[in-house]
């Protein structure tokens, strides 16, 4: 058989020598095969190698830092420190894929900034929970508070400052609109003396002069504000008013003015109280100042202070001039000291009523049979037959049938056997036949 070879030259097999004779590219063909497993780990190996250095950042390429022994914990090994010159790769961001296969990188989108930190909350103080009130008692002694708006304030935090003490009632007589100055609107020189009669208070409380801040009619004239004749009747009004309390010789107390958000009401304020104290200082009252409480260090009107209770809240209203919860409650606080003082005992909680209500149901004790002594029959007709002539004490006691350990001390001087078992029972036990 003739066959070609691959460089085109005619070869002859001779014998048949030619099939047994290794094809040229079978070997190589078997030697792949063999080692194909081989080739695969050394080509995966190089590409680890190559990916290494650009996979990992410097700072991964760093020494690792021994871990710390038990040793090193208790006798204070060496201390190994971080290289933190290089920086921490920044994180991938969310990839997308575009229509082509290529990546599209998305990056994180950056949070808003406000521009500046948001302010932490004001914490709001948890209000104490209100006091029940108690039964008041009948012979309450009553305290009067008589004023305009900011004397109803005050009536309404007084009576929960005293709702605990039975021997104490308040009672509000205010009118938000009233002051001294429009006697047309309400004459409280006139009308103050009927609320005495039928409120009998043990202390008057007043607090004006909010309203009283604008013109005033005196007889047939109107007189401006802070004119000499306006100062000149409005003290003398002051005066009628406090003289309707001091003629009934009742503790009096006027709460002045306090600071206003307009620096020409708060000037006013100050010049008003001067005749506040002083008409009620004249007249045996006290003036109460409140001024101290809501003013900051330098004198000057706050909105937010510090309540009863220290903490920061807000004791003013939006208008400068009116009080908040926690405002009327401080306000109250300053006239509830002085009021305690006039008060004295009855201003306590544990005052109770005086009678048989609250008195513990008492057990008669039995008699001692030895002690009873008989009395005589008494006629109910006749007082000669009822022994009435002989006093009592005059017949001896009768003896008493059974000695008392007492008697037995006193008498023949025995003391009473110990009790078995006692310390002092220095009895011996007796000895029967069979413990013998």
């Amino acid at each position: 058989m003739k066959a070609l070879h691959k460089s085109g030259q005619k070869e002859t097999v001779q014998n048949g020598a030619w099939r047994n004779r290794p094809r040229p590219d079978k070997g190589v063909r078997d030697w792949g095969v063999r080692n194909w497993g081989w080739v695969r780990l050394a080509l995966l190996l190089l590409a680890v190698l190559l990916a290494l250095p650009a996979g990992l950042s410097p700072a991964a390429a760093q020494e690792p830092i021994p871990r710390r022994n038990l040793f090193d914990y208790l006798f204070g090994g060496p201390r190994y420190e971080r290289d933190d010159r290089y920086e921490r790769p920044a994180p991938y961001g969310r990839r997308r894929y575009d229509r082509d296969g290529s990546i599209i990188e998305m990056k994180p989108r950056p949070r808003r900034s406000t521009g500046r930190a948001a302010a932490p909350r004001p914490v709001q103080p948890i209000a104490p929970l209100a006091p029940e009130p108690v039964a008041k008692i009948d012979n309450a002694k009553q305290v009067l508070v008589v004023g305009d708006f900011m004397a109803g304030g005050i009536g309404s935090e007084l009576e929960t400052a005293f709702a605990t003490a039975p021997g104490v009632a308040i009672t509000e007589r205010s009118d938000g609109s009233s002051g001294l100055v429009r006697e047309d609107h309400f004459d409280w020189a006139a009308e103050l003396p009927a609320m005495l009669d039928e409120v009998k208070p043990a202390v008057v409380v007043i607090m004006l002069g909010a309203n009283d801040r604008q013109q005033m009619t005196i007889g047939s004239t109107k007189e401006k504000f802070r004119s000499d004749a306006w100062f000149k009747e409005y003290e003398r009004r002051v005066t009628e008013l406090v003289g309707v309390v001091a003629s009934r010789k009742l503790p009096l107390l006027w709460v002045g003015l306090p600071s206003f958000q307009s620096p020409v009401a708060t000037a006013d304020a100050v010049t008003l109280n001067a005749i506040y104290r002083n008409q009620a200082e004249k007249a045996g009252g006290e003036f109460v100042d409140i001024w101290e409480g809501f003013v900051d260090e330098d004198g000057k009107f706050v909105i937010t202070g510090s309540d009863v209770n220290g903490q920061q809240v807000r004791l003013r209203g939006s208008d400068g001039i009116t009080f908040t919860k926690a405002g009327k409650q401080k306000l109250a606080f300053y006239v509830e000291k002085l009021a305690r003082r006039h008060l004295g005992e009855m201003a306590s909680p544990d005052v109770v009523k005086l009678d048989g209500s609250n008195l513990p149901a008492l057990s008669a004790l039995p008699a001692s049979p030895g002690q009873a002594v008989p009395t005589h029959p008494i006629s109910l007709s006749d007082p000669e037959l009822d022994g009435g002539k002989d006093l009592l004490g005059a017949a001896p006691l009768p003896s008493l049938l059974v000695e008392t350990p007492r008697d037995k001390l006193v008498r023949r001087g025995e003391l009473a056997p110990a009790p078995a078992g006692r310390i002092d029972d220095y009895r011996v036990p007796a000895v029967s036949a069979a413990t013998r």
